[in-house]
């Protein structure tokens, strides 16, 4: 059965000093999604060494191999984040793409270290398709040093995707690259961590506020934000709606580590009713 929500990119390792946790674009945005009340489909390569273990449970995941696992390791001081890529999995291209998968509702594409064939933006026609550029702007050195290179990104044509998600990490202050990507996608959003989000669509711009929130981990709550926003926006049609319901549902998740703080549909409803968008 086709999933509800696929998103395609690879699960990761991120190493941490008691051994590794899942990450990735695939794994937050499809913990999300089951979170938030819909099926969910993972299309990811890893090496034999990948447990998912009971993360994953209720959502499909098509693990095809791969001679590594992508792993990382994050580092974060005073705000910021420095990573080194330890290892790169194989790519991801239309082919792999089961058959029974050719109709989801929701398509993200999370690419992580350049995995993700571009091919893929136009692979799926009647569906509301997303993308998380940020692995298609990633750059590492020989001691696998991670950093932006927006620069790679500015040949990807993104012509069939409705929406792509941007940090203002992702861009590190090149307002270029949101002129291209509005340029070929309908809607925008650039993400600022605690100061909430802006939203550029129909040549305009609107800033959506944040929800409070006590960090405690914010590895993923972009890719949580992500999944959220997509979700709410097939089901509105209203992308500033759409972005409040992700403020809220990324501002939980960082309140507790890795994907323990993601929540559910009820617990997001429940704070959007008390606290309406102005």
């Amino acid at each position: 059965m086709t999933p509800e929500f696929l998103v395609i990119g690879h699960i990761c390792k991120d190493l941490t000093p008691a051994g590794y946790q899942l990450g990735g674009t695939a794994t937050y945005a499809a913990v999300t999604a089951r979170q938030l009340g819909l099926r969910a489909g993972v299309l990811t390569r890893a090496g034999a060494d990948l447990q998912v273990g009971d993360l994953l449970h209720g959502i499909e995941v098509r693990i095809l191999p791969s001679a590594e696992t992508t792993t990382f390791m994050n580092i974060y001081a005073d705000g910021q984040r420095a990573q080194r890529l330890l290892a790169v999995g194989e790519r991801l291209t239309p082919a792999d793409v089961p058959a029974e998968w050719s109709e989801p509702r929701i398509v993200l594409l999370g690419p992580l270290a350049q995995e993700v064939d571009r091919a893929f933006v136009a692979l799926f026609p009647h569906a509301l398709v997303g993308v998380s550029p940020q692995g298609w702007m990633r750059a590492w050195d020989a001691a696998g040093r991670v950093y932006s290179l927006p620069q790679l990104w500015q040949n990807v044509n993104l012509g069939l995707a409705r929406v792509a998600v941007v940090s203002e990490e992702d861009i590190a202050g090149d307002l270029s690259i949101l002129e291209r990507l509005t340029a070929q996608v309908p809607i925008v959003v650039l993400t600022g961590g605690w100061k909430g989000a802006s939203v550029y669509v129909d040549g305009r711009i609107y800033p959506v506020a944040p929800r409070p929130a006590r960090e405690v981990d914010p590895t993923g709550a972009g890719d949580v934000f992500t999944a959220a926003f997509l979700i709410r926006l097939a089901e509105t049609d209203d992308p500033l709606e759409a972005a409040y319901f992700a403020n809220v549902t990324a501002s939980f998740s960082v309140e507790a580590p890795a994907q323990e703080g993601i929540p559910t549909r009820a617990q997001v409803l429940d704070w959007i009713a008390a606290h309406p968008r102005l």
